[in-house]
Parts: structure tokens; C-alpha cells; sequence
């Protein structure tokens, strides 16, 4: 098969779970999205009729048993299928529309340190929050797992949810139970992807969407993939490796010497400097390995976003990408979907996000339009998490976005006796702190 034919082969297999394409509102040019009703800028009707609601997922706005709810601005109470008032047309704040979460440390009861952070944002031009997160305290450590769902399939808030909550559930019985993170992260992505396969009803209503987890343990850092979520190292030391390098010392996703689906623990990389450990499955990541387009002109092109791998009835075999590493300083493990990293794609731009150093632009040159410091991630990570998610608003916000905070080494650590410097306590005993707004 000739490069050609296999670029093609990959544009193929991944087209239909493509973002959907950015459209324009015919009277103000603004970026719309096709299930929007009405341009957000100006106020232009988008469609004769509204779409038809999604099915209903676990936690999408409407009514609850048939139970009438006000509108939050007129006080009106016709509120349509899709959240929007019928009087005056404003759109319902949803539960999922803006999340946070604490976790705080095992056993503290809430009162003591969080060691983990995590929010989650519509953004400003999606109707709806498509992302999920999940955070939980295993005996030895965190586990965390952010999902997004593919915006052309079915009910793909359902997928990310599902995906979220069993790959947390999965992850942290395992680990509890003494199996290896490599082993516990592998097979926690393929309970997740069996659960979401499980959600379609018909060869048509297939919801699918991307996967993302990362597992601390004593001194390593374990990560899992599937599709284009991102997992990434911060250094608290400021220094970053070069952009898009992900395995400078030939170890982890992106080396040619491994196979890049199975980094062994007895090849684990040592955390230095700011990077990503996630190589993307996407068309564009494809075309940049085949050497048919550079970095650049592969994020460019129309594709970019094209994923070639993901969870769901019709993904196929899932082959989750697995490697883990060992930090060698203080720093951050964030993880997150692109509705972050779209703008913010370099880890040295995140990692200066959290330092207050300005970042040298987002994904489309232009300088962060606030580059205010973030709080400390060890002494505040969803402080952290919040700013991170404000700076993707103030970059655009058109996608979803989500992100999770790991400090490294654990806030934890510093405030327990010196021969008890891990969680203990299962996390059933350490339920995180979940604020919807």
C-alpha cells in the first residue's frame, strides 16, 4: 500500500467521528456550530426549526419526573426539551454546564488537604458539556480520568460519563487489589470501552467518545489513552522540553524504537523538564509519523481533529496506549481534553499558564488575553483547575472543556506523619467534592 493509500485509508476509517466542521452564521460571519438554533452574537436564526433534543443523558438539564422549573431570567415556566425558555428565549444554566471537584486527602474526611482538583466547561459555544471527569483515591495514590465525547455520534455526553465513571471504578478496585497500574490502566480502558459500547441501541445510535487516565502510585506516574485527551507533565522548575517532543530520551508514546501501545514499566521515562506523555490518535498525528505533512501543516489542515481511535459499539478492536514514568522533582499532572490543549497545545504554554509567565500564544498565535498567575497547584488545585479553564474561555472557548490537577509529590505527603506519607483509606472513604453550577 502506497503512503497515499494509507493516509487515505486513515482519513476513511476515522471521518465519521470528526468534530463536527466549523460553519458561519450567514449574517455576522461568527463560528456557529450545527446544532445551534440562533447565532450567540447577533441573534440570526440558524434554523427554520430547533434540532430535536438528544435523548435525555444522566445528567442533562430538563425536567425531572415532569416537574416545571422557572426560568432563570424571566421567571417564565416553559422550559422546551433542549433548556430554553420559551418566553424569552434564554437557555437554562444545565448541571453539567460548569463542574468542579475536590478530592481531598484519603481518610481526612474533607478536612484535610486536596490533593486533587478537577473542572469541566461547556465553553462558550456548545449547547451542552460533552466532557466528563472523574477523581478518586486509591490505597496508594490518585486516579483520574477525563473523557470526551466524539460531538458526531449519538448521545455523546451519555459516552464520556460512562466512559468516566467505570474507567475511575475499574481503576481504583484494581489498584486496591494489588495489580500492577500498567495492568489496572489497560484493563480499566477496556471495561470503559465495553461500558460504552453497551449504550448503543441500534447500529445507528452508537455514542462514542476519547479516553484519558492517569494513576499515581508511590514515585511513578502511569497513563492511559485512547483517541486525542491528553495527559501532561508540568515541571514545577519551569523548564520545558521542546514542542511536540514526547519522548526525548527514547522512551514513552512517540519513540520509534517501541511499540508505542506498550511502554513497559522497565522503560519508564524520567519526568525532567514540561512535556506531554499522550501521542495523539488522530489523522494529523498519523500524517506527522508518516512524514507526509509537518507539524504545522498537519494542524492546519481540515483534519486535525479527525480522530483514528475512540471507544464505542463501532470503534473496533480497542488497543488502549499505556506508559508510565517517574517524575524526578516537584510539578503537575494534568490531564485534560482539547478543549484545553486546542489553545494551549505546548506544555511549556501550560506550565507557564500556572506560573503566571506569559505563554507565547494560543493555538492561533495570539497572546493569552489573561496572563494573571494561577494559584499554586500544591497549595490550591482547583484554584489551578479554574484558571486553566478560564484561560481556554478567554482563548475562545468553542469547545468543551475539562481539565484534572495532580500536584506532585501529593500535598498529602507534607501534612502526614513521616511513616504514613500515602493515602491509606479506600475511596469509598474519601468521596470528593462535586459542585455543579
Amino acid at each position: 500500500m502506497t503512503d497515499d493509500q494509507t493516509g487515505a485509508a486513515a482519513e476513511r476509517a476515522a471521518a465519521d467521528h470528526a468534530k463536527a466542521a466549523e460553519l458561519s452564521c450567514p449574517s455576522c460571519g461568527e463560528i456557529v456550530y450545527a446544532e445551534e438554533v440562533f447565532c450567540e452574537k447577533c441573534g440570526h436564526r440558524l434554523a427554520d426549526e430547533p434540532e430535536p433534543a438528544a435523548p435525555a443523558g444522566p445528567e442533562r438539564a430538563g425536567p425531572e419526573g415532569g416537574a416545571a422549573r422557572a426560568c432563570t431570567s424571566c421567571g417564565g415556566p416553559a422550559i422546551d426539551a433542549d433548556g430554553y425558555c420559551e418566553n424569552c428565549g434564554l437557555r437554562q444554566p444545565a448541571e453539567r454546564d460548569h463542574v468542579e471537584i475536590e478530592l481531598p486527602a484519603a481518610g481526612a474526611n474533607g478536612a484535610g488537604p486536596v490533593v486533587a482538583a478537577g473542572a469541566s466547561d461547556r465553553g462558550r459555544r456548545y449547547s451542552r458539556n460533552e466532557d466528563a471527569l472523574a477523581l478518586a483515591a486509591h490505597a496508594a495514590g490518585i486516579a483520574a480520568v477525563v473523557s470526551d465525547g466524539v460531538g458526531s455520534s449519538q448521545r455523546p455526553e451519555d459516552a464520556s460519563r460512562t466512559a468516566a465513571d467505570t474507567g475511575a471504578a475499574e481503576l481504583v478496585a484494581r489498584l486496591d487489589a494489588g495489580e500492577d497500574p500498567e495492568d489496572a490502566t489497560r484493563h480499566a480502558a477496556l471495561r470503559a470501552a465495553a461500558a460504552v459500547a453497551a449504550l448503543a441501541t441500534s447500529p445507528s445510535d452508537a455514542p462514542s467518545c476519547t479516553y484519558v487516565s492517569a494513576v499515581t502510585r508511590g514515585p511513578t506516574v502511569t497513563v492511559g489513552w485512547v483517541g486525542d485527551s491528553r495527559a501532561y507533565w508540568l515541571s514545577a522548575a519551569g523548564a520545558a522540553e521542546p514542542a511536540g517532543d514526547t519522548a526525548s530520551n527514547g522512551t514513552g508514546p512517540g519513540s520509534s524504537d517501541l511499540d508505542e501501545s506498550e511502554v513497559g514499566t522497565g522503560d519508564m521515562a524520567e519526568l525532567g523538564p514540561s512535556r506531554r506523555l499522550t501521542e495523539d490518535d488522530s489523522w494529523a498525528a498519523f500524517m506527522v509519523a508518516e512524514g507526509s505533512l509537518s507539524e504545522a501543516e498537519a494542524e492546519a489542515h481540515p483534519n486535525a481533529h479527525v480522530i483514528t481511535a475512540w471507544l464505542g459499539v463501532d470503534a473496533g478492536e480497542v488497543r488502549p496506549h499505556v506508559a508510565t514514568f517517574r517524575p524526578a522533582g516537584p510539578g503537575t499532572l494534568l490531564v485534560c481534553s482539547d478543549g484545553l490543549w486546542n489553545y494551549f497545545p505546548a506544555a511549556g504554554d501550560l506550565a507557564a499558564l500556572l506560573s503566571g509567565a506569559p505563554a507565547p500564544g494560543g493555538a492561533d498565535g495570539a497572546p493569552d488575553p489573561s496572563p494573571d498567575p494561577a494559584p499554586d497547584p500544591a497549595a490550591d488545585p482547583l484554584g489551578a483547575a479554574r484558571a486553566l479553564v478560564r484561560h481556554a474561555l478567554d482563548a475562545g472557548g468553542r469547545d468543551n472543556i475539562t481539565v484534572a490537577v495532580i500536584p506532585l509529590p501529593s500535598p498529602a505527603d507534607s501534612a502526614a506523619p513521616a511513616d504514613n506519607r500515602l493515602p491509606t483509606a479506600r475511596s469509598s472513604d474519601t468521596p470528593s467534592t462535586e459542585q455543579p453550577r
